[in-house]
């Protein structure tokens, strides 16, 4: 799993640059892939593309027994021309001394060439990332988040080790028994459904919205401490949460979806990459925000 994290970093940081280039050169090519079910654009491009076919076949020359999910996907491709991604990274190897061996079987790596595309459009490069997820048997433990135009990459692998920027922050103690009166939700501000006020509704008209792009920026929104909880109460895919959330849990922090019957995600099964569910990601009083968000849901 060590070579795994080396992997995962590098073909995150190399996807970046390929973003970074294409934005650079405002060479972006822009596609929509349709409507989603709010009306929004979903719109891909060249970034988006290139990004991938580095990510993915740098991971799947590295690891080729694993099962890789991409965002995007591509024809005409000569792989040859990709190197595979680095094993070995000395970061990994100074700061983290254990390792666990898996099976390859039980391993689904979730990719996303360009988190926040219609930011990416926008020009709005704060929200950009690129991100690759671990699940072993469904269950997110290992998680890359790069963000190209800063640069900065942050990495966590649960019960393991944090990238050196997440171990400086200080998470807010779980012990704290009063949540804000005035929460902090981040929001899509691309993907909006009705969550601004569905946030208002559940906690109060004291309660700060704030709208951004990207759910790899969010997560770490609330990482960071910038923000108490993200909310999304409409579809999301696997390959936007996975990395996030293994980072999230990695932190000692939790997402799940918004149903009062079965809230857990996993992402052991391929096929299965969309969440209907809505989220909810915290890095403390997960059940109070979630209480509230569940209690609009029912009849």
């Amino acid at each position: 799993m060590k070579e795994l994290l080396s992997a995962a970093i590098d073909a995150a940081v190399r996807g970046g640059n390929e973003v970074r280039q294409v934005r650079d050169a405002a060479s972006l090519h822009e596609l929509s892939k349709g409507e989603t079910k709010e009306g929004a654009n979903d719109p891909v491009t060249d970034g988006d593309y290139k990004s991938h076919i580095v990510m993915y076949y740098s991971l799947k020359k590295s690891f080729p027994s694993i099962k890789i999910v991409s965002e995007e996907h591509d024809s005409k491709i000569d792989p040859a021309t990709i190197e595979p991604a680095e094993r070995k990274l000395r970061e990994i190897d100074d700061n983290i001394s254990s390792d666990e061996i898996v099976y390859s079987k039980d391993i689904t790596v979730w990719i996303d060439p360009l988190d926040a595309t219609q930011e990416y459009t926008e020009d709005l490069r704060q929200y950009v990332t690129t991100m690759v997820g671990v699940a072993v048997k469904g269950v997110p433990v290992l998680g890359v988040v790069h963000s190209p135009f800063i640069p900065i990459t942050y990495w966590g692998w649960v019960g393991h080790g944090l990238s050196a920027n997440l171990k400086t922050i200080k998470k807010g103690s779980a012990a704290e028994l009063v949540p804000s009166s005035s929460p902090r939700i981040i929001v899509s501000r691309s993907h909006k459904g009705t969550v601004a006020e569905v946030a208002l509704q559940a906690f109060g008209d004291k309660t700060q919205v704030i709208h951004a792009g990207g759910a790899g920026y969010k997560i770490l929104e609330v990482i960071q401490g910038r923000a108490d909880a993200y909310v999304h109460t409409t579809a999301i895919k696997k390959w936007d949460l996975c990395a996030g959330h293994a980072i999230l849990s990695a932190m000692g922090g939790t997402l799940t979806t918004l149903s009062p019957v079965s809230n857990i995600i996993s992402y052991g099964d391929s096929t299965q990459f969309l969440n209907s569910n809505g989220l909810l990601a915290t890095i403390r009083d997960h059940e109070y925000y979630l209480k509230k968000l569940q209690a609009l849901r029912k009849p």
